[in-house]
């Protein structure tokens, strides 16, 4: 993939039509710090990711260089991820990758383009944390996971989980969670997170829904947050 993925979140909030002022003021964080990952000084962390995919409107796909929609067959119409004429092996080599802050890599595994899932193959290294400044993230969808290997924390909103290899996960992502390697030794699992692009399409004002007629912006993270727990309620 030739473009970073600064320069993917940067054409994803231009398109959008959206300031880098506004895009950090509705995230909490610092313009300094959105500009710093749009021209690839930092790396985001999962956390800062997640909020900026929600309010932006983008897929992971979109941020890791995948196309944004399934592709489309002969006469037009959708390639339906587990149909026959879609792709059904994907080679390592091929896997598209995310470096983040702290240590935190996510390989995108084959899911289909446009798919249900993000299907993610994710290692923490030594000390990473899937939020630098230590706070609990939410999103959209629910989470299941599998740890192959290495030992991993899963702080859980008040309780604190310890995942080691052949444990597996599953919660609702709206639940505040943060992920830690306190160990010595990289710690690497697969990620399914299921339903995050359909529950972010169903949230009043989504940002992924098309353009209102009155041509209001699209909502912030905090009120996407807010809309989540409306439905989930």
């Amino acid at each position: 993939m030739s473009e970073s993925l600064g320069a993917r979140i940067r054409a994803a909030r231009t398109a959008r039509g959206m300031s880098l002022r506004s895009v950090a003021q509705s995230l909490g964080v610092s313009a300094s710090l959105v500009s710093q990952i749009e021209i690839g000084k930092t790396q985001p962390s999962v956390s800062t990711l997640y909020a900026l995919a929600s309010h932006l409107g983008a897929s992971i796909d979109e941020l890791m260089g995948m196309p944004a929609a399934a592709p489309e067959s002969s006469d037009g119409a959708p390639i339906d991820p587990g149909s026959p004429s879609a792709p059904i092996v994907q080679q390592a080599a091929d896997n598209p990758v995310i470096e983040m802050e702290n240590g935190v890599r996510w390989e995108r595994l084959a899911v289909g383009v446009g798919g249900p899932v993000d299907a993610i193959l994710v290692t923490y290294a030594p000390g990473a944390t899937s939020s630098v400044e230590g706070k609990l993230m939410r999103h959209a969808g629910v989470e299941y996971a599998y740890l192959i290997e290495g030992e991993l924390t899963l702080q859980l909103e008040f309780d604190t989980h310890i995942l080691r290899p052949g444990d597996s996960l599953h919660f609702d992502s709206i639940r505040p969670h943060l992920y830690l390697n306190h160990t010595d030794a990289p710690a690497k699992g697969v990620w399914f997170v299921l339903g995050r692009r359909q529950q972010n399409l169903a949230l009043p004002d989504s940002p992924l829904a098309a353009p209102s007629a009155s041509g209001a912006t699209p909502a912030s993270a905090v009120d996407v947050l807010r809309a989540m727990d409306e439905l989930t309620s």
